[in-house]
């Protein structure tokens, strides 16, 4: 099997640690300099430096599409390398410093200094704003503002004046800064600050009078004293400018913005003031969040069902981790998983509705196996009914003539082979919405619960009917009760994200921390308290050895196993049997395997599918459904029979989530018999199918497989 390939920011960080190593060995020689070296040394500090910017460049570029596979915490560890650049990049402009030779730091002499006359001051002033005019012009765009000319010569004065002692540069904060990330210097305005390095990026490094140090936006910074002899003329020309300078220093901050290296940190908190918008509308109650698990299954298919359903490769790549054979009956070997159970969701009440201005478009439960700081499986959604008159109340599984949808389907099985000890299962209801008066789009966490599903002492939990109470905020966040009652709400920004492990919080904790103690008090407290209660049931013998030949980490609708189980074994069948040798990874001429997993994140196809095999199995005879190879022949042919056709279809609508009027395109397609597809209408000129894809026809085992 080929090499993994490295990402862009593995890359970037590989050279960051080279680059680091270079610089470690340089100040260690600059520690015991010699005369004959230090011209030396002073060149590759220059080139490593140049080797630091052009990395940094390179570092701003890269976005998580970049990567061939997915990166977790992409954007703080894409913050953390700029960090260790610009820490770089300040030690080699120090370095610098120590090693730039004497003559050329000195400058010039005081004897010459006073000398100069008035009429050879005002002609450097006239040099120096021409210079300053030609800078300015080819400054960046995205940095443009009133300060540029300062800017240009204050980096030299920085690292040339400075140094000789003869003149000061100081900066005054025009607003207070509180630092967010590790790194930033808060400052309080008015306050006095010395700038040791000037980025590109906006982010200066800054020393108060209290010799603490941190990086502060420069356009919080305005300079302050400037040389002696030019100090009261620029204190006039800060005043005639001070209006100007305002006007002007708003527009660099939007311009700032769109260049800084904190746009994710941006990103996150215009997410929060969009919540924050709402609820001060009366819109949302108090604890509802944008949903961190819908946002997963918006980022690509690693949290979807067609990624968990693929064979894992084992730690070689060179074999199979999750699918093996038996050589008695030749059949997939089955392989129990350390959690495998079934459960039912039965209803969730008390759970508070939006309010006025946002239209519900559904209301759902998502769930995964989860250990506390990371979800292991996919996200597997079961959407809630409800009765108009009572609306805080949420039911699944609603009865209804013939075959109940998946997506309605409460009854659901857990398989995760997860060594961990906080191993559970995380609940998170929610709601999308539609804005009426801007008709924006939104997914909302209405509350999450967890559950354990192992004691202190390792031991499986007992299966048995859970009512689970339903927190606000999001499993990441400090205790965040829900409240039907009250219209307040917190500040937002301070919970955001400041735990990574679960804070599960029982009921009798609740009523420990200033609830009534009274039993009648505590009763009527739990008819208020938001609860989802699951049904959990041991797994029959039947419904275990249908189990076993799934993956070992995956999670889904009851109903769908027995074809879940029926694709493994003609999957198996594809890589364990009929590949040449098990080195080979051509393509596989299959369009059952190379389309089914698609299938499996459309429900309504998936309920197709399933209508169709059900019509197709009760004309088989009682031993033929004990039949493995009867059973393969007809999953293929009902598939190609009924699906596939529809899944290439140039009429058939892309899903769309909670569209009700792409749902009722794709209802009618589906399942109008004048429009119905099948293989000998497919040639018909009267079907129309999407632009043929050698993708739709071959499984590629490498970019299928999970590594």
């Amino acid at each position: 099997m080929p090499l993994k390939k490295r990402g862009p920011l593995q890359t970037v960080q590989r050279e960051t640690d080279v680059i680091k190593r270079k610089v470690d060995a340089l100040v260690q020689q600059a520690a015991q300099p010699d005369a004959s070296d230090c011209t030396e040394a002073f060149e590759r500090c220059k080139e490593l430096k140049l080797a630091v910017e052009e990395i940094t460049k390179t570092l701003k570029k890269l976005s998580k599409a970049d990567e061939p596979a997915p990166v977790g915490n992409y954007d703080q560890c894409k913050r953390d390398e700029e960090k260790r650049l610009l820490s770089l990049n300040e030690r080699l402009q120090s370095l610098a410093l120590q090693l730039k030779p004497q003559d050329e730091i000195a400058g010039p002499s005081s004897s010459q200094t006073e000398q100069k006359s008035d009429e050879e001051n005002s002609d450097e002033k006239d040099e120096s704003s021409e210079d300053e005019d030609t800078e300015e012009e080819e400054a960046h765009d995205d940095y443009e503002n009133d300060d540029d000319d300062a800017d240009s010569d204050d980096e030299d004065t920085d690292i040339g004046q400075t140094a000789t002692g003869q003149e000061t540069v100081s900066y005054v904060a025009l607003s207070a800064f509180t630092g967010e990330e590790e790194g930033d210097l808060s400052i309080q305005k008015g306050e006095v600050l010395k700038v040791i390095s000037k980025n590109k990026d906006g982010w200066w490094l800054a020393q108060n009078s209290n010799g603490q140090k941190g990086l502060v936006p420069k356009t919080f910074l305005k300079m302050y004293l400037i040389s002696q002899s030019s100090q009261k003329d620029s204190e006039r020309e800060n005043e005639d400018e001070e209006e100007e300078s305002e006007e002007e220093q708003e527009e660099s901050d939007i311009k700032s913005r769109k260049t800084s290296n904190w746009n994710t940190v941006r990103k996150a908190v215009t997410e929060i003031d969009a919540t924050d918008v709402l609820s001060a509308m009366g819109a949302i109650p108090p604890g509802f969040r944008p949903s961190n698990l819908s946002r997963h299954l918006e980022e690509g298919t690693s949290y979807r069902a067609s990624h968990f359903i693929q064979p894992k490769l084992s730690q070689s790549q060179l074999s199979f981790q999750d699918l093996h054979m038996d050589p008695d009956t030749g059949k997939v070997h089955g392989r129990p998983s350390r959690v495998s159970l079934t459960l039912t969701l039965w209803s969730c009440r008390m759970i508070p509705p939006p309010g006025v201005g946002l239209q519900v478009l559904s209301r759902h439960v998502r769930l995964c196996a989860f250990n506390g700081t990371q979800v292991l499986s996919n996200i597997h959604t079961v959407r809630a009914t409800y009765n108009f008159k009572s609306q805080k109340t949420w039911s699944f599984s609603p009865r209804m003539t013939g075959m109940l949808p998946c997506l309605l389907d409460g009854d659901c099985f857990l398989r995760c082979d997860s060594e961990s000890p906080d191993l559970g299962i995380l609940f998170e209801l929610g709601v999308t919405y539609i804005r009426n008066s801007t008709g924006e789009r939104g997914d909302l966490s209405c509350g999450w619960a967890f559950l354990k599903l192992f004691d202190e002492s390792g031991a499986p939990i007992t299966l048995r009917t859970q009512e689970l109470t339903i927190h606000g905020g999001t499993p990441f966040e400090r205790d965040t009760d829900m409240d039907t009652t009250s219209t307040k709400r917190g500040n937002v920004l301070s919970q955001k994200n400041t735990h990574t492990s679960l804070t599960y919080k029982p009921f009798s904790s609740v009523l420990s921390s200033g609830y009534p103690t009274g039993v009648f008090q505590q009763m009527l407290l739990s008819r208020k308290i938001p609860k989802l209660v699951v049904k959990f049931k041991s797994v029959n013998s039947r419904t275990r050895v249908l189990l076993n030949l799934l993956p070992d980490t995956i999670v889904g609708s009851l109903s769908t196993v027995h074809l879940l189980a029926t694709y493994r074994q003609i999957l198996a069948d594809a890589l364990l049997l009929d590949r040449v040798t098990m080195c080979n990874a051509d393509l596989i001429c299959s369009s059952v395997l190379a389309s089914f997993p698609d299938v499996l994140d459309q429900p309504d196809l998936m309920d197709a599918f399933r209508k169709s095999w059900t019509e197709s199995e009760s004309h088989l005879r009682r031993s033929d459904k004990r039949d493995i190879n009867v059973l393969k022949q007809m999953f293929v042919s009902v598939y190609m029979g009924s699906v596939f056709p529809l899944l290439y279809s140039a009429e058939m609508p892309t899903p769309c989530w909670a569209n009700e009027e792409v749902e009722s395109q794709r209802a009618r397609i589906i399942y109008s018999p004048s429009q119905k597809i099948s293989v000998d209408t497919m040639l018909s000129s009267q079907c129309s199918h999407q632009a043929f894809d050698i993708t739709q026809v071959t499984y590629d085992l490498i970019s299928r497989a999970q590594h």
